[in-house]
């Protein structure tokens, strides 16, 4: 069962014929059909009045109730009550009124301690007429002779504390309030006090007199401030809303007045509607299926698909339609949601796990889907302003993101989306027709920064998870592998030294020639790193490791020594294996020696024996089965033949370079690669150009001995 399931998921390689591409492109085609279909099209109903439902029925949509609203801010406007201001002028003229009473009075009594001895018993009649000629009419004619007789023959201290009192008592009533049809509880509360003064009781009643002439109404209606109260109360009513979802009606429940109207708003009893919309919606999802699969076709001969690959494409869609659908749910026109949307997770994950063009076309794709999906349920609408705002935002993600190994990369592809997106919210912003707050444009532009950080923290996550789960190979992956502390490359250095410097030498020419030919140069410098893994088992029989010693291979048969070289690339192999290493980086490890012809061996078998079958000093295989293998195998060849060069030249190195190839293809070791005969040129210059510049000639500078023998 093991060997079965081993057998399966090896057979998941890449692919030569493009039906997966086509299942993994329907796929795709039908989730977006799935999730936006409800958006162009909805069940409607034949339902009646006061009749009881058949069936529960829910809102297909989320929209706001704006008869339930309206009524609810009426009611909230008419529970608001009166607002009334007070009039700080009143009061001042009121106490002012008080202030120039107690001032004549002061006046008077100094002008009547002028008088004789004799003339005082006359004078109090004669000073209320003084009074009276220096007091404002409205004094004279509210306060009568009585109280003002009492009040001028007061003495000095009982007149200072009823001034006081006066003052202190009417400016806490006047600060309170008094509205019209509260003057006579002001007037009460004022006795009140008086009551419980030390003053006589001929002085209280006079005092009595003076505040009912002061209090007098000083708060008054204010529109202002009652509009500005009812303007409170309905801004303090929440929409009411039916949301997506919510039960309208029950089974068996009546058809009231109220539940039709509600039936009708969200669109279930528009009996006009047909199926155009979801003819429309197949076209358009026929139109992304054809795009996705040409995407597909052209990835596929860059880096060689296979299922996994497709599989990660299709999760990933999935996850962008699902998180847009799921939001669509409970965005509101005033409050937009989607800025909140990590939307260009999606495009920065398939751009670091496949190529940035295929990223581009994905964008595109996701932000026509989502300008459906936030269509308001109305069929046949398109929100620009979610497509435009998607697409830039995605854009940038692109443009910033490089690798995620590099977080300051990651930190810059943040502040770069938060940019974008705040600039595509601040321009439909001022570029909108309503009257919006400025905090409405902060809140907004929260959303758009907080959608940046959730889309790099969610792709640094994610990532990991799909490399593993789904077995991708990704360039941060392949930069973890290739780096030196690797156990394995720290075991090829320890036990093969000179492998491990051939390795260098060659992932050097590999990625360079990969890099020409459009190929993966990152996984063809790690896969060099590793492919002659296998030379640790017997270090001592390959002829880079045998520094200092004898060759061991003079004394052993030329059987036994074929025996352990054709070993090599399959111990590798098994040894990756074990590490749990990327397939693509074991296939590479079996296939860099193809099924080529171990001739030195052979040639030296034929000598000694006579019937030498050439199948068993040939490699079993696979030959190269995509374009970084063959490169691989090719580097491989030449940077050992170049070493063993004397006194290299550029002619040496060019004719070594040009027998290789022809060999290789001679023996068909190269056919079933996708390496075509102009890339395989362009191989063969680029390594002739980095091994020429390795092995440029140099100056010859004579030694010390040979310059005194000169002179």
């Amino acid at each position: 069962m093991i060997e079965k399931w081993k057998n399966i998921i090896q057979s998941m390689g890449s692919i030569n014929k493009p039906f997966p591409m086509i299942i993994s492109s329907l796929l795709i085609g039908f989730l977006f059909f799935i999730f936006m279909l409800s958006n162009v099209f909805t069940e409607t109903y034949e339902i009646e009045r006061f009749n009881n439902a058949k069936e529960t029925i829910r809102s297909p949509i989320t929209i706001e109730d704006k008869k339930e609203t309206e009524q609810r801010r009426r009611e909230a406007v008419q529970s608001v009550s009166d607002r009334y201001y007070i009039s700080t002028e009143t009061t001042d003229e009121r106490i002012g009124y008080i202030e120039e009473l107690f001032d004549a009075i002061a006046t008077t009594k100094s002008n009547s301690e002028k008088q004789d001895e004799q003339d005082k018993e006359k004078s109090v009649s004669d000073r209320v007429e003084d009074l009276q000629q220096i007091l404002s009419s409205e004094i004279i004619v509210a306060i009568d002779q009585d109280s003002l007789s009492t009040l001028i023959q007061m003495n000095e201290n009982d007149l200072s504390v009823a001034k006081e009192l006066l003052r202190t008592t009417l400016y806490n009533i006047f600060n309170d309030g008094i509205r019209t049809e509260e003057i006579d509880q002001a007037i009460e509360r004022f006795n009140d006090r008086l009551r419980f003064s030390s003053l006589s009781v001929e002085v209280k009643q006079a005092l009595r007199d003076v505040g009912s002439f002061a209090l007098v109404a000083n708060s008054f209606f204010s529109a202002e401030k009652t509009q500005e109260a009812e303007k409170q109360a309905i801004n303090n009513v929440e929409p009411v809303m039916i949301r997506a979802g919510e039960v309208i009606v029950q089974e068996e429940q009546t058809i009231t007045n109220e539940i039709y109207e509600k039936l009708e708003l969200v669109g279930l009893l528009n009996t006009n509607r047909n199926f155009y919309p979801v003819i429309g919606l197949t076209l358009l999802v026929l139109l992304f299926v054809s795009f996705i699969f040409h995407e597909m076709l052209q990835l596929n001969k860059s880096i060689k698909l296979n299922m996994r690959s497709l599989m990660a494409i299709v999760v990933i869609s999935l996850l962008i339609i699902a998180m847009m659908k799921f939001t669509s749910y409970y965005t509101l026109s005033n409050n937009p949601l989607y800025y909140l949307l990590p939307v260009p997770m999606g495009v920065m994950l398939i751009k670091l796990l496949f190529r940035e063009q295929t990223a581009i076309k994905f964008a595109v794709i996701f932000s026509i889907v989502g300008s459906i999906v936030f269509n308001g349920q109305i069929p046949g609408a398109l929100n620009t302003e979610v497509a435009l705002y998607f697409l830039a935002s995605q854009l940038a993600g692109i443009v910033m993101v490089h690798s995620i190994e590099d977080k300051t990369t990651i930190l810059k592809a943040s502040i770069g989306m938060a940019i974008v997106n705040a600039s595509m919210i601040s321009m439909f912003f001022f570029l909108s027709f309503e009257k919006n707050e400025w905090m409405t444009l902060l809140l907004y532009e929260g959303y758009g920064l907080t959608a940046a950080l959730i889309a790099c923290a969610l792709t640094i996550g994610i990532l990991p998870f799909l490399e593993s789960g789904l077995g991708i190979l990704s360039d941060s992956k392949l930069l973890t592998l290739a780096s030196p502390n690797h156990p394995l490359l720290r075991k090829i250095l320890v036990e093969a030294p000179g492998t491990y410097h051939h390795s260098v030498m060659v992932a050097n020419l590999s990625e360079a020639a990969c890099e020409k030919i459009g190929a993966n140069g990152l996984l063809a410098r790690v896969a060099s790193y590793y492919h002659d893994l296998g030379k640790t088992k017997y270090p001592h029989y390959f002829i880079e490791n045998q520094m200092g010693i004898q060759n061991p291979h003079k004394f052993i048969e030329p059987m036994q020594s074929a025996a352990i070289i054709i070993s090599h690339p399959y111990d590798g192999a098994h040894m990756l294996e074990k590490h749990h290493m990327p397939k693509e980086i074991i296939d590479i490890a079996k296939q860099h020696h193809g099924t080529t012809l171990l001739k030195y061996f052979y040639y030296q078998a034929k000598e000694v024996y006579k019937d030498v079958l050439e199948s068993d000093y040939r490699y079993p295989g696979p030959k190269p089965q995509t374009k970084e293998a063959a490169v691989i195998s090719i580097c491989d060849s030449i940077e050992a033949a170049v070493r063993s060069i004397d006194a290299p030249s550029k002619e040496k190195i060019n004719e070594m370079i040009e027998n290789i190839i022809q060999a290789r293809l001679t023996d068909g070791q190269l056919n079933e690669s996708s390496l075509t005969f102009n890339e395989l040129e362009m191989v063969r210059v680029t390594i002739s150009e980095t091994l020429n510049g390795i092995y440029h000639s140099r100056i010859q500078y004579p030694d010390d001995k040979k310059l005194k023998e000169e002179k």
